[in-house]
């Protein structure tokens, strides 16, 4: 089995400016293909913090990186990034905070995660497995109403209802406990297949969303990002789907734009209150990359700096 290799990485570190003795913040460690990255430019006293919803993701920190006095992994979501940070003493000192919105390799690849419909496995699809909802519980037991809503909120799926009441019918003849299933059902309820793609891919990816609460932890963390940086500091994001880059596109281009005065009030545009700034236009992988690794086709990287 091939490395994972991570998404957008000479991209992301470059977004970063790494200071080698600033603190940086990997939200989303995976398997630690961008905090490797990060240590590596980062001098004796330059510090790394690293969260991670995934026991898996915890246990390979563990493994491979406990030995490095400058890094500490911590069991949790992004969401609670202030807290988090104020624990660890560093908040509103970060230089840098980094936000890798995709499913590692790992999670995919293996079946006893659930996340795959291309591959028989339990229906769980729980990046962190001590919480009580996994996705059997959600289309065995969540109304037809709420299913739809979810489909079509979070997959952008046309035809929600229809896949949904065919997910309440086939779990009234028998439990539905495996991707397989699952992928079987939603592919003879969908009447129209879209090209080159599966036609559970966007029923997957919904019922993964609304499990994971993804959205949610993602406009909590962003939310308390800015007040998390020092002066000078980069969030840097990696999306995956429009609904991530929706989200942060807007919250980048909002703090950008700072306080807006009333309509009627003449301000020039110097005089408008931000203490935020894009650093760049959203950049994608460059061919080879995608070539490389067909995961990486639908990223997006976005920056932004803290400026007051």
């Amino acid at each position: 089995m091939t490395a994972h290799k991570s998404v957008l990485l000479d991209e992301s570190i470059t977004g970063l400016a790494i200071k080698p003795d600033g603190i940086y913040l990997d939200g989303t460690f995976g398997r630690g293909g961008h905090s490797r990255a990060i240590l590596s430019q980062l001098n004796e006293f330059g510090r790394l913090i690293a969260i991670d919803k995934d026991l898996d993701a915890i246990a390979h920190a563990k493994q491979h990186f406990s030995d490095d006095p400058r890094f500490v992994i911590k069991h949790g979501s992004f969401s609670d990034l202030e807290p988090l940070a104020k624990a660890c003493g560093v908040y509103g000192q970060i230089n840098g905070i980094l936000l890798d919105l995709g499913m590692s390799s790992p999670q995919l690849d293996n079946a006893e995660r659930g996340f795959s419909f291309m591959q028989e496995g339990p229906l769980d699809m729980r990046m962190n497995v001590q919480q009580d909802l996994d996705a059997a519980r959600f289309v065995n037991y969540a109304k037809d109403t709420e299913m739809a809503m979810v489909f079509r909120e979070y997959g952008e799926e046309r035809f929600a209802a229809r896949i949904a009441r065919a997910i309440v019918a086939a779990r009234e003849q028998t439990p539905i406990l495996t991707t397989g299933s699952l992928a079987e059902i939603v592919k003879q309820a969908n009447p129209k297949w879209e090209k080159h793609k599966h036609p559970a891919t966007r029923v997957f990816q919904a019922i993964r969303i609304h499990i994971n609460q993804e959205l949610h932890d993602l406009t909590l963390c962003l939310q308390q990002s800015i007040n998390a940086l020092a002066v000078g500091g980069r969030l840097v994001v990696i999306s995956f789907h429009s609904l991530e880059d929706r989200i942060v596109k807007q919250f980048m281009r909002e703090k950008e734009q700072g306080v807006r005065p009333p309509s009627h009030i003449p301000l020039r545009e110097v005089e408008m209150k931000t203490g935020f700034k894009r650093v760049s236009k959203a950049i994608k992988p460059q061919k080879s990359e995608v070539q490389e690794n067909v995961r990486s086709r639908s990223a997006v990287l976005r920056i932004g700096e803290k400026i007051a």
